[in-house]
């Protein structure tokens, strides 16, 4: 199977983006209105299944990596705790320097995370060893 091209690549990422969040918000959602879960425990289950979601949808069809599974998914797990920290200082920063409104400040914190999510998903996480190296 060959690799999709960069922008069609960047396209299937962001379609699995939006799936994974609807799915995520879908579990707190239900969580929290059916279930009776506090908003702590809502988010974590949430965003667990979306982040296991994003790893098989990306391993598979965004990234199209047929390696094996426990090394991307431990390498999909740092670049998502680094992507996240840089969402989150992202965040702090512009709201405690700049005064910026929180809310437009959670929407900026996406840009930083989105793109270092992609980068470190398609050059370390789901990379494709060289012919050389097995």
């Amino acid at each position: 199977m060959t690799a999709a091209p960069p922008q069609e690549t960047f396209v299937r990422f962001s379609a699995v983006g939006v799936v994974n969040t609807l799915a995520g918000l879908g579990v707190i959602f239900l969580l929290k209105w059916l279930l009776g879960f506090g908003d702590a425990l809502a988010n974590v289950v949430g965003y667990a299944c979306g982040l296991a979601i994003s790893f098989t949808l990306n391993r598979i069809w965004t990234f199209e990596h047929s390696g094996a599974l426990t090394p991307s998914l431990a390498r999909f797990a740092l670049v998502f705790l680094i992507a996240y920290s840089f969402n989150l200082v992202t965040v702090l920063v512009i709201i405690e320097t700049l005064g910026v409104n929180s809310y437009l400040a959670q929407a900026i914190g996406v840009a930083p995370y989105t793109v270092f999510l992609f980068l470190g998903s398609h050059y370390f996480a789901f990379r494709v060893p060289s012919a050389g190296r097995s």
